[in-house]
């Protein structure tokens, strides 16, 4: 068994806090990692405080690791100690029903393994534990190649946010000549900008902050709507796809109005409380949709993408001992535009 140093989440109402456990046996198909950085999702945050109702304790956080190999499993090809190396949000899926087939793992039909919160399937008596540690076992094929001419803490959140809002850009196929919508500006919503702008759309950015909107400009955003100015949101029409990042409860029903025929609402955020709408969609053969994160073929993609147009997120590196802080000023949208844990500061607690 593999030592860990982390921090935990123990119970709900509780800080994140030092933890060590121990990681399951790598087998011949594993790599081993020492782990370089994590980003900090809100569905960490969601998780470690049970807002969804399913968390299991005590539980590590993470789901955007990057790190180095460190041993390889006899069985594995194309990987070497030394390699830089991705961990996103799922680890395991059953490999054989029709959405693993078609490189969609994450809506395994027999349940996705993710990277925290799972019953691991190469031991079921191991619950996997995340990237706030200093090590993760990670079987082969759902590692992630980093590309060598990126800055790997600014990578990252590719891992989560990145693939989170590049999913449904490309299955939407968005390009020249779109209008396309962004409903926040946090860490899933400056992805979405860099892409859709990189894939050359006409972009707008919806905000309930006018102060984001000279980021959001250099991000890629021709427009900005504050959306609790109800003349601008009026005004605001015709759009073909518009990406809703939030991760808070909030009114989609003017973003429905913001669609023009047959456009799209695509919901990535994740909140803790089901979002209503009473718009009709029938009039105008309006779609709202939803997405999560992706497989690991399209995550690849997404980053040699990355590696030959350097694009990367927008990152705030901390310590692991802020990461309450980090946590509190997440939930209020105080970060541009995603913390990112330096884990040499846990490998050097003592």
């Amino acid at each position: 068994m593999i030592k860990s140093q982390a921090y935990a989440a123990s119970a709900a109402d509780l800080p994140l806090a030092p933890f060590e456990f121990e990681r399951r046996e790598a087998d011949s198909r594993d790599l081993v990692l020492e782990l370089l950085y994590c980003g900090v999702c809100h569905s960490d945050i969601h998780y470690a405080r049970n807002e969804w109702g399913y968390s299991r304790f005590p539980i590590v956080p993470g789901h955007e690791m990057i790190g180095r190999v460190s041993n390889v499993g006899s069985d594995v090809s194309g990987f070497k100690v030394g390699d830089l190396v991705g961990v996103g949000c799922i680890i395991d899926s059953c490999r054989h029903c029709e959405p693993c087939q078609d490189g969609e793992e994450h809506y395994c039909q027999k349940g996705v393994t993710m990277s925290y919160g799972s019953k691991e399937r190469k031991d079921g008596s191991v619950i996997s534990q995340g990237g706030y540690s200093t090590n993760y076992v990670i079987d082969a094929d759902f590692a992630l190649r980093i590309p060598d001419s990126l800055d790997p803490k600014a990578v990252a959140p590719l891992l989560c946010a990145g693939i989170t809002t590049w999913s449904p850009l490309r299955r939407w196929n968005i390009g020249p000549g779109m209008k396309v919508g962004v409903v926040g500006l946090g860490g899933l919503g400056h992805m979405a900008l860099k892409f859709a702008h990189a894939f050359g759309a006409e972009l707008t950015l919806f905000t309930t902050s006018e102060s984001k909107a000279a980021d959001a400009k250099k991000l890629g955003a021709s427009h900005i709507v504050v959306s609790s100015d109800r003349e601008a949101m009026k005004s605001a029409r015709g759009f073909d796809f518009i990406l809703d990042t939030v991760s808070a409860v909030h009114d989609i029903n003017p973003y429905l109005s913001a669609l023009k025929r047959n456009g799209t609402l695509c919901l990535v955020g994740l909140p803790d409380q089901q979002l209503a709408f009473k718009s009709s969609l029938v009039l105008s053969n309006k779609v709202i949709s939803g997405s999560m994160i992706g497989g690991i073929k399209e995550t690849q993609e997404m980053l040699d993408y990355c590696g030959k147009h350097n694009i990367t997120a927008d990152v705030e590196l901390i310590s692991i001992d802020d990461i309450n802080d980090a946590f509190e000023r997440v939930v209020k949208g105080d970060v541009k535009y995603r913390f990112v844990i330096d884990l040499a500061t846990l490998k050097n607690q003592k």
